[in-house]
């Protein structure tokens, strides 16, 4: 039994593409996967939301969504707005680790960053994995702001005594700019640790086979792909000319 928690360093990061690939690989080799989202904001009822993602990106069917708000909001603002009572994460707490019983692996992807609150007592996807004794995985964009998100976000799972899995860059341009070749080395010192992976900007609009590949290259080992961070490295880091 595994559970692993996916978080962002903000919204709009990648962070349903990043847990879409980590299912599609592990349904891959032929694990049991079920996905979990706590909380669904911006989507109204009936229409598709990340979890729809999940499944067309993945595959993958063994879905839960807990709650579901409107308005594109955190979580908690989402529930007062819509007048509807807020995600209860203690008790999502027990549904996972129901799931993780009888799954190989959860997967939980969180809304938003880590620490945004799911109540009005400040309960966020951290809590979570604390309660769960669960790693998690930070996704985080490649340019300008994310080394200061990155480092804030590490920062506060170490406070809170809660394992990182690793950093992966949700979305990886085909042509990127200085400052996201040059972040790559100071992404990896602020983890203290290689980069667990990079998925290819566009990974989302991919048909499932074409996914699953880019899952396989953007994915470190750990997670059942083959990225490579060294060959990465030298594929997109700071050439050494441009090196201060």
């Amino acid at each position: 039994m595994s559970v692993l928690v996916v978080t962002g360093t903000c919204t709009g990061v990648g962070k349903t593409v990043v847990t879409a690939a980590l299912a599609a690989l592990a349904a891959a080799r032929g694990a049991s996967v079920a996905v979990v989202k706590p909380g669904q904001t911006g989507v109204e009822p009936g229409e598709p939301g990340d979890l729809d993602d999940v499944r067309r990106l993945a595959g993958v069917t063994d879905l839960h969504e807990c709650a579901r708000f409107p308005d594109p909001l955190s979580p908690a603002a989402a529930a007062r707005h819509a007048g509807l009572p807020p995600v209860r994460l203690p008790e999502v707490a027990g549904e996972v680790g129901t799931l993780a019983a009888s799954r190989s692996l959860v997967l939980v992807e969180g809304a938003g960053g880590l620490l945004v609150r799911y109540d009005d007592e400040g309960r966020t996807i951290a809590d979570l994995a604390r309660w769960l004794g669960a790693a998690v995985l930070v996704v985080t964009r490649p340019g300008l702001g994310t080394l200061n998100h990155t480092a804030l976000t590490l920062e506060a799972l170490a406070h809170r005594g809660v394992q990182l899995a690793g950093v992966v860059v949700g979305a990886w341009p085909d042509d990127p700019d200085l400052a996201m070749r040059g972040n790559l080395r100071d992404l990896e010192t602020i983890a203290a640790r290689p980069l667990a992976g990079a998925l290819p900007a566009g990974a989302g609009a991919l048909d499932p086979a074409e996914f699953l590949l880019a899952a396989r290259g953007g994915l470190a080992p750990a997670f059942g792909g083959a990225f490579d961070p060294v060959a990465f490295h030298a594929a997109h880091g700071l050439p050494q000319k441009e090196i201060p």
